[in-house]
């Protein structure tokens, strides 16, 4: 049958020869190399991930399968014939074919589906314990090939044996056994091997060869026989398998590898009373749980040339659900009881009611339900199509009490035993803390019908025993108050020149020291002349309203001691504490100068009021070269003006729909410029043009500069020497003129010193060197098109067919 499965091959191969397949790996070159990859030991899922990263598509892989079975019926005839027959196509076939896993076409499919498509992608309509085993593509059961010859093996038509001599005589035989189930020594003919064991089969060689080598009837020579290339076997997998048919396997392979070739059990297939057949006789009873559960490998039986094995319905299937580790479907045996399925499920959960569980049965008309006892586990015998239910605990306490508030280890505690009283209860949470109020506590108790009731308890009788102690029942819970959380406790706040304005809690006989201490003390800027306190008015038995708000204290203090006003003051809950700036306390303010100066840098501001002129005299006066009319003031905006900025670019975000990207993108600076006249201001100091400074700002006074920069929808934007009398139009004309788009009228010009000056006339334009001449532009007019003149034409007509109508009817 080998053989056969060989000349397929051979058929296959010549038949995909002189296909030509525009990929990575020709049909050719795909079974000649799972052709190899087979030999060599490999597995499915290893062979198919190799194909995949050689490029080989899933279309590809359908097309050889395909063509294989579309000569597979003409090639079975061949399988049919005789063993003649058989010996002259295997003489036939050249030497690359002679591979003792030749038929790996039969396995296509799953090869298929394991590198393409695995089933794993398809959910199942029920889970059964067990049934992933032999569709799990990390779990093969492949037979380990290279391990030693198991004692139990037996040789048969396929198998090399390698006979090793050494000693006395020296020599090795390599021969595989013919169909006939011989190897052939020469010089002694025949020797009958097949269905021997390893140590049969060197006791039988060993008395064969002792006529020719005298040495080995004694200790001279040493004979040692093993298994060289192993065959390969043809076994049936039959009945509620994925791919029930013929396999061709190692003679390695056990039970559970031909169960995973075949594609793993289905969803009515058994697990429990799987069958194998020999000879026609049933050799054993293969029951994969113990392998699941237990780790027995006895049921993995080894198989041998010709093996059925059949795979029956399962007899009955049981689902368990609930609180148990493993819930799904089981498959049960007949004999099996209600015990061995919940130690098929792992067990009850930790929150699992196991004193019961439900039984749902079908009966054939209707369905019955069950509540089975702990007693009945093990006697209760399960029916197909049972449906067990384990239920859960009750999410309450049967013993549990617990305790809150003034103790010092509150929490739950166990009912019973020493622990009975609420006296006990309060002694075993280590008694009451230093302000517990021992007037009245609260019992809150669960009456039978699950509502709840309150108990006042007499703390301070029960404690000193003047009132009689209450027993205790189960999930009561006792309340014992704080004395402060009796009355409001609210926080103090100061504000001001401390080091740590905030809020800060509220304690008895806190005084204003205190407060000041505690805040980190007093800033260099705070006012010690002037420290406010403002109190809530609180009146509980007031029956008119008022027209005040608060009561204010004012102190003064010295070294933090108040030395107006009450010593050591007493602040009340919500007391807001305000420690004023002194008037007389003023940061340095710095401003700077550069530019054409004598003496250039940083300075400070001696007088609120100090104005342009007397930065410059503080700075040594002008340069000889200096711009007089060129100086700028540049300003650091203030914290107003910087929240007047960002409002206004809000505003515009929000307007501008599509464009709010690019206004996100703006880089707005802090700074801006002041238009300013120098030369006027130097002139006049103290007048108008005479600009007070402020915090920040920094002055520059440029050198003498001869140009004139024109920009924007001029010909040719420039830059040009400046000459004293030239007008606008000179220095347009230096730029190539106006360009087509220029908008002439809206024209202006950008001083030196920050001024913009509009220019209404050419002729009346003032220029001065260092001056920048902006012409913007306006919008290009797109002519109006044939079909817009019709369209205005029909529009006119109509409304004149309009007006007309109107006139005829009013008139």
């Amino acid at each position: 049958m080998k053989h056969f499965s060989k000349s397929i091959l051979f058929a296959i191969a010549c038949m995909l020869i002189s296909l030509s397949v525009h990929a990575q790996m020709s049909d050719e070159q795909v079974v000649k190399y799972v052709k190899e990859a087979y030999a060599s030991g490999k597995g499915e899922q290893e062979i198919g991930s190799e194909l995949l990263s050689r490029g080989v598509t899933r279309a590809q892989m359908e097309r050889i399968k395909q063509r294989y079975e579309a000569s597979k019926g003409s090639t079975e005839q061949m399988v049919t014939g005789d063993a003649n027959m058989e010996r002259r196509t295997r003489s036939s076939l050249p030497s690359s074919f002679d591979d003792p896993n030749a038929g790996f076409m039969n396995g296509f499919s799953v090869l298929l589906e394991d590198s393409v498509a695995p089933k794993d992608t398809v959910p199942p309509t029920m889970t059964i314990f067990g049934h992933n085993v032999f569709s799990n593509r990390a779990l093969t059961f492949e037979p380990n090939e290279n391990m030693a010859t198991p004692a139990n093996y037996r040789l048969g038509p396929g198998d090399e044996v390698i006979i090793d001599v050494w000693g006395a005589n020296e020599t090795t035989i390599r021969q595989e056994i013919t169909p006939e189930g011989n190897i052939m020594v020469s010089q002694i003919g025949p020797i009958y091997l097949s269905g021997m064991t390893i140590e049969d089969a060197s006791r039988k060689i060993r008395q064969m060869l002792s006529s020719k080598y005298a040495g080995i009837s004694g200790d001279e020579s040493q004979i040692s026989v093993t298994l060289g290339q192993i065959r390969s076997i043809q076994v049936n997998v039959m009945g509620e398998v994925a791919v029930p048919g013929t396999y061709r396997l190692s003679s390695f392979s056990t039970v559970f590898h031909a169960l995973y070739r075949a594609g793993g059990i289905s969803e009515i297939g058994s697990l429990r009373n799987i069958s194998l057949i020999r000879g026609g006789k049933k050799i054993d009873e293969i029951d994969v749980y113990n392998y699941i559960l237990q780790g027995k490998t006895s049921d993995d039986t080894r198989l041998q040339e010709g093996d059925v094995i059949i795979v029956p319905p399962y007899d009955m299937l049981v689902d368990i659900r609930g609180n148990v580790k493993r819930p799904m479907f089981y498959e049960m045996k007949k004999d099996e009881s209600l015990a061995a399925l919940l130690n098929y499920a792992g067990g009850f959960a930790g929150d699992a009611y196991s004193k019961e569980v439900r039984l749902i049965r079908r009966t054939g008309s209707e369905k019955q339900i069950y509540s089975i006892t702990e007693k009945q586990y093990a006697s209760w015998h399960l029916a197909d199509g049972d449906s067990v239910t384990v239920g859960a605990i009750l999410d309450r306490y049967a013993n549990r009490v617990e305790i809150r508030g003034a103790v010092y280890r509150p929490g739950m505690y166990e009912l019973g035993g020493g622990l009975t009283t609420v006296k006990e209860l309060i002694k075993r949470a280590e008694g009451l803390t230093g302000d517990a109020f021992t007037g009245r506590a609260i019992l809150t108790r669960e009456r039978e019908d699950l509502t709840h009731e309150v108990l006042a308890v007499d703390l301070a009788g029960l404690l000193n025993g003047t009132t009689p102690d209450i027993p205790l029942r189960r999930e009561d819970v006792l309340v014992i108050p704080s004395i402060h959380e009796l009355q409001a406790q609210g926080a103090f706040t100061i504000n001001g020149e401390v080091t740590r304005p905030g809020v800060y809690p509220y304690a008895e006989n806190t005084t204003l020291e205190d407060l000041i201490v505690q805040a980190g003390g007093l800033l260099d800027g705070a006012s010690t002349v002037r420290v406010d306190i403002s109190r809530r008015l609180k009146d509980p038995k007031s029956l008119e309203a008022t027209t005040r708000l608060s009561e204010t204290f004012t102190f003064s203090l010295k070294d933090g001691f108040v030395v107006d006003g009450t010593p050591g003051f007493v602040l009340y809950p919500y007391d807001m504490v305000e420690v004023r700036r002194s008037p007389g306390y003023q940061e340095q303010r710095r401003v700077n100068i550069g530019g054409e100066v004598v003496f250039a840098g940083g300075y400070t501001l001696q007088q609120k009021n100090e104005r342009l002129s007397d930065l410059v005299k503080r700075a040594g006066g002008l340069t000889p070269s200096a711009y007089v009319r060129g100086g700028r003031l540049i300003r650091q905006m203030n914290e107003e003006e910087i929240a007047q900025r960002d409002a206004a670019i809000a505003m515009a975000r929000m307007s501008a729909g599509s464009d709010s990207v690019s206004l996100a993108k703006l880089n707005v600076s802090d700074t801006y410029v002041v238009g300013i006249e120098l030369d006027k201001a130097l002139a006049h100091p103290g007048s108008n043009y005479d600009i007070v400074l402020r915090e920040g700002d920094r002055l520059y006074i440029p050198g003498q500069i001869s140009t004139v920069k024109i920009s924007g929808e001029v010909q040719f934007p420039n830059t040009v020497a400046y000459i004293a009398g030239k007008g606008v139009s000179h220095y347009i004309d230096q730029a190539g003129g106006y360009s087509r788009l220029a908008k002439k009228t809206r024209a202006y010009i950008v001083y030196m010193n920050g001024t913009v000056s509009r220019v209404k006339r050419l002729r009346n334009a003032k220029i001065e060197p260092g001056c920048q001449i902006i012409v913007p532009s306006k919008k290009e007019r797109r002519p109006i098109s044939l079909a817009e003149v019709l369209s205005i034409g029909t529009s006119a007509a109509s409304l004149g067919t309009m007006a007309a109508t109107l006139y005829n009817i009013f008139k």
